[in-house]
């Protein structure tokens, strides 16, 4: 059963079919119809307005309740071939976005005819070299697209300006709005939108009427809405996120230099005291409270209509603003005037605090866990592996499309002594836009997404994959600290740098130092000392490329475990062992267990010791088949000699 917990309007639209219209205190939430509703499967991600209520989970699929007349709604499952990545939901509109990278939206206005179906809107951008999507935002009337090539798109309603033209009409394809950003911040019900570049400088339009922009406000004309504006007077640190409510914002600024390193600033009007201040501000001002303490960090934050919600990771539920439908779970109904903690009951990971989430919904709120995965972080490597600076290679599909690829990562995918990259090229050809991009991408993560596919391009893809240089490279960005992007790890006085991201795949251990918002570890070292160099050496192949190295022989050892089903206690017994130099030996075994159990690299899949197992297999059923043809050739030849003796 999912961990969720639900509190506010149960009436727009209605989750509950036995419970009251308002819902003060903090609930479990639970799904009608499991099978239906895909309750075996974890929820993902929650987006939340008066217009709908979508779930995501973990499997790609999602599920919708719909605000029909007040009354009970069995939800609807989402019909979409892809596998679902994102979903957004704004007043008058709701986008998903599938890890192919297409975004598609219900919004009626930009074609009533089908305004009961999503459409591919990625697929109306003029310039097709934009047209996968790294993340879509939905406003209250309008959907915002951030391309891989860092640009952003606005479709829908510009009434206020909200798309940073000098238009009010409506935009029925995706205009571009501003290139060269990194991140889209808007809000299921806000007319208005920010816009972040590269370099930390903030950009915003639309409906500034009492601050929520951070600067006096700006009459609208009559026949034209605003430009982009850049917001002045920032405060000093890193722009972590940014939540748009109706009047105010919500700013999260991390900066290294201060205690708490993450704080908290809000613009615009004070009514319904969504600003955790009872006074108008416009410019972002730092919001105050005991229960921010210094030893204490802010983990997320989320923003609906009027009021807010804030996590932190001394499990601390803190809220402000609007409650008079119970979206503060504080038990009473009314303004909250002041940050206040929402008191929860126990959870089922209450531990656990970093692996929970919120989400504001127009008049209602959510608490709910999801684990982080390996699944995450490829579908960041994705992303990455999809940004223009590392696109050096163009391939034609059969309509023409032209689809740019990572020369680098093709590099040491492909089998390098054959010329596969044409081979590769004669297959796009063939293929249309969405199939060679679900080819690209079984390419770019190494798993099989496609089986059709797949096994066309099987025969390209380099068996014994060399993904060191590649992850190095990719990993490394030009606007990061070099400090910040490796780890150094000594071994008998000898020092290795890792990509932290590569760490962060293969070990608990490392992402819960490097993904924790409260521990420095800039200047951390791990000792390996205690591994020899053929235990260290394969300790390294594997933490890279997730496998054996070829020349290791385990030809005559017998490696089983003590307990099969205890995946936390990996015990071995070697029997007779190798007598060829490059082997795996019974202390080398010891030493890589004691190593992975102490830095926690055992929840890798394939694991370490399933790949041994396997290797130590397939070279016994080698020398098994080497064996059966000697045999065969053996009884083949006694029988030609019988015949030439009779």
């Amino acid at each position: 059963m999912n961990d969720c917990l639900f509190f506010g309007s149960n009436e727009y639209p209605k989750l509950f079919k036995n419970k009251p219209k308002i819902i003060k205190n903090p609930i479990q939430f639970k799904f009608e119809n499991e099978n239906e509703n895909e309750n075996e499967k974890q929820i993902k991600q929650i987006s939340s307005s008066s217009f709908s209520t979508i779930f995501l989970f973990k499997n790609g699929k999602a599920i919708e309740y719909l605000n029909e007349n007040d009354s009970y709604q069995n939800p609807e499952k989402i019909q979409i071939e892809e596998n679902i990545q994102k979903v957004t939901v704004g007043e008058k509109n709701k986008a998903i976005l599938t890890i192919e990278g297409n975004a598609f939206c219900k919004i009626s206005s930009i074609n009533p005819r089908i305004r009961n179906k999503f459409i591919n809107i990625s697929s109306l951008i003029k310039n097709k070299k934009d047209r996968i999507i790294e993340d879509i935002v939905s406003g209250f009337s309008s959907i915002y697209l951030l391309t891989s090539n860092q640009n952003a798109y606005g479709i829908g309603d510009n009434y206020y300006g909200q798309l940073g033209i000098n238009t009010r009409i409506y935009e029925r394809k995706p205009i571009l709005m501003m290139r060269n950003v990194s991140k889209i911040f808007s809000g299921n019900t806000s007319k208005y939108v920010f816009l972040l570049n590269s370099n930390q400088e903030l950009f915003g339009c639309g409906y500034n009427e009492h601050g929520q922009l951070g600067f006096r406000e700006v009459i609208i004309e009559e026949k034209k809405g605003n430009d982009l504006t850049k917001i002045q007077n920032i405060p000093k640190g890193k722009i972590i996120d940014i939540q748009c409510g109706s009047w105010h914002s919500i700013m999260l600024i991390e900066n290294e230099d201060e205690n708490p390193k993450r704080k908290l600033y809000s613009c615009g009007h004070y009514g319904y005291n969504g600003l955790g201040k009872n006074e108008n501000t416009y410019k972002f001002t730092e919001i105050k409270s005991s229960l921010f303490e210094n030893n204490d960090n802010i983990l997320e934050i989320s923003v609906g209509r009027y009021h807010t919600l804030i996590l932190t990771s001394n499990k601390k539920l803190i809220g402000f603003g609007d409650n008079y439908s119970g979206q503060l779970g504080t038990g009473n109904i009314g303004y909250q005037l002041i940050p206040i903690q929402i008191e929860l009951p126990k959870l089922r990971f209450n531990e656990d605090i970093f692996n929970y989430h919120i989400s504001c919904g127009y008049q209602n709120s959510f608490l709910y866990y999801f684990p982080s995965s390996f699944s995450n972080l490829e579908e960041d490597l994705i992303k990455l592996f999809r940004r223009k600076e590392f696109c050096n290679i163009s391939f034609k599909t059969k309509n023409g499309e032209i689809i740019e690829a990572h020369k680098l990562i093709l590099k040491y995918r492909l089998n390098q002594n054959q010329n596969e990259i044409e081979k590769l090229q004669e297959i796009i050809s063939k293929k249309s836009i969405k199939e060679s991009n679900q080819i690209f991408e079984m390419i770019y993560s190494n798993r099989i997404i496609n089986p059709k596919l797949y096994s066309e391009i099987k025969e390209i893809i380099n068996s014994n994959e060399r993904i060191e240089e590649t992850m190095k490279r990719i990993y490394l960005n030009e606007n990061e600290n070099e400090n910040e992007k490796d780890f150094i790890i000594e071994r008998k006085e000898k020092k290795y740098k890792f990509p932290k991201l590569i760490l962060i795949m293969r070990s608990e251990l490392y992402r819960g130092m490097f993904l924790s918002v409260t521990e420095d570890t800039s200047n951390k070292v791990t000792d390996y000392s205690e591994l020899s160099n053929e235990s260290f050496q394969i300790f390294e192949y594997w933490i890279y490329s997730n496998q054996i190295k070829d020349e290791i022989q385990i030809t005559k050892e017998i490696i089983q475990f003590d307990d099969y089903d205890d995946l936390n206690e990996h015990k071995f017994k070697l029997i007779k062992y190798s007598e060829t130099t490059k082997k795996i030996t019974k202390e080398m075994i010891e030493e890589i267990e004691r190593g992975i159990d102490y830095f926690q690299l055992n929840q890798t899949n394939p694991n370490l010791f399933d790949l041994l197992i396997n290797k130590f297999n397939n070279q016994n059923q080698n020398q098994n088949q080497k064996q059966q043809i000697i045999n065969k050739n053996k009884t083949e030849k006694t029988k030609e000699e019988n015949c030439l003796i009779v």
